[in-house]
């Protein structure tokens, strides 16, 4: 079912108000995660003398914003959470404040676009131009990192949240209709059954030319 404005404004406001009112227990609750495997995944496409210029899409309260400060790059975060926003502008970081739906990007300015459990609040409809904006903002030849909880292609109200639970290859379907090229896949947590990896991630550039 297609969701109207209405419900589609739903989406950004519950959903944000959800991390606002538990942003210290976020905080908390994710600042020790180890994602240096899909900060590894992003960095290692990225063709071109350092320092990076990154977007971290979905940047929380700056986690990796920090890492990739300390590995020497140049990183801006871009959130929707007005509190996430100014927990990680009070550690010094770069942060536009824009829900996923209203973005307002530069073109071909970023060479790696870092979207950690993010784009899956993104409702199915509303992907397809989401994901040519975040094409847009990086240069040709830049590369795109997800990674997302997936699912059966399943989408709605989960605990506050509204998320959208892609399997594989219908991910595949919606990155490759936005004009990117896949360069790898992976399950998390690795080392773990299929059943017990949760969470997909990819890796996408940008062609350097349109033909």
């Amino acid at each position: 079912m297609k969701l109207n404005p209405h419900e589609l404004k739903d989406v950004i406001d519950v959903t944000l108000e959800h991390y606002n009112q538990r942003a210290e227990d976020f905080w908390e609750g994710t600042k020790g995660h180890d994602v240096s495997q899909n900060i590894g995944a992003l960095l290692q496409y990225i063709e071109g003398e350092k320092p990076f210029a990154l977007l971290d899409f979905g940047c929380g309260p700056g986690r990796d914003l920090k890492t990739f400060a300390e590995l020497g790059h140049v990183a801006i975060g871009l959130e929707g959470s007005a509190k996430f926003a100014a927990m990680a502008r009070e550690q010094g970081y770069e942060v536009w404040e824009q829900d996923f739906l209203r973005l307002n990007l530069p073109s071909d300015r970023f060479d790696g676009v870092f979207a950690n459990a993010s784009l899956f609040h993104v409702p199915g409809q509303e992907l397809p131009r989401v994901l040519r904006e975040l094409r847009a903002t990086l240069k040709p030849g830049g590369v795109l990192f997800s990674s997302n909880p997936r699912g059966n292609n399943e989408e709605g109200w989960n605990k506050g949240r509204y998320g959208a639970y892609h399997d594989l290859e219908t991910w595949r379907g919606f990155l490759r209709r936005a004009g990117l090229t896949e360069l790898t896949h992976y399950y998390r947590p690795e080392g773990l059954p299929r059943e017990q990896q949760p969470w997909l991630a990819t890796v996408w550039r940008k062609p350097r030319s349109i033909r």
